[in-house]
Order: C-alpha cells, then structure tokens, then sequence
C-alpha cells in the first residue's frame, strides 16, 4: 500500500464520555481513502433509561470545532454529517461504520472512495451514543455526541 497523503484525528471524550480517547488516521491510496481507526474508552453496550447506549455512531462532520457547549448535548458546532454530494442519509461521504465496544477498545481499518484525506481536512470526527440507523435524517437517529476529533494534516 503506498502512501501518498496522510491526515488524522485525535479523539478526546466529551463530558458523556471522559474516558474516551484515540485516533483515526486517513491514508490516501487507489483513489480513495484507507481508514484506520483505534479507540480507547468506549462505554460498554448497555440500556439506559429505556434506550440502548452502543454500538456507537461513527462520522464525519462538516463543522471544524470539538468545542463542547452544553454538556448535556456537546460538540454541536461540529455540525452535521459530511455531505458534498448531498445525498439521502446512509449514503452520506461522512457515514461511517458503527463501533462496537470490545473492553472499551475498538479497532478497525476499512476503504471508502468517497473522499481523500485531503478532501477533509479541517473537518470533525464524532462517536455517537446509539448506532446510526443509516436513514432517519439528518443523522441517523444515532444519539448524543460522545466525543470529537479534529482532522488535519498528519
């Protein structure tokens, strides 16, 4: 696989998730984009209130900030999901996999030819509280935002 251009994100826990940490790094390759996903923290799967907490949304977002704002409801101005080509929910460039706490910990690396690494630089990384259902719009029904990382240049 070679390499030719690289960004990240570090992901930091917001007040929902404190303990959360990792990192997502996007590899440009074949026209397309070789993610590489490795999570810390992730809260176990379980029912809160009448709702499942996890598996855990995962996407892309238009805005360029992981300020938290009301901690009952954080990192709202990162926006909704990445969607240059404006596209019905599921079928959005910022859709990722769902996450799957194993431990806390998840791992992952998959290819998308929807973007490259350059395309989204400047862009946000946020996990979800509830799995994205891939159609309820704008996002997936997919919970409150757990945590934020900021891509950039690697």
């Amino acid at each position: 696989m070679q390499r030719k251009m690289r960004s990240k994100a570090y992901i930091k826990g917001g007040p929902l998730a404190p303990n959360l940490t990792g990192v997502v790094y996007f590899d440009e390759i074949n026209g397309g984009t070789w993610i590489t996903v490795d999570i810390k923290g992730l809260p176990e799967v379980t029912r809160k209130d009448g709702k499942f907490i996890g598996p855990f949304g995962f996407h892309i977002h238009e805005g360029g900030t992981c300020e938290i704002g009301n901690p009952q409801d954080p990192f709202q101005r990162a926006g909704g999901h990445y969607n240059p080509y404006k596209q019905p929910h599921g079928m959005h460039a910022g859709d990722l996999p769902v996450l799957f706490s194993n431990g806390g910990n998840f791992k992952l690396s998959f290819y998308t030819d929807k973007f490259t690494p350059y395309d989204i630089i400047g862009k946000t990384v946020i996990i979800h509280e509830s799995p994205d259902d891939y159609r309820t719009e704008p996002s997936g029904n997919s919970g409150r935002r757990l945590a934020c990382g900021k891509i950039a240049k690697a």
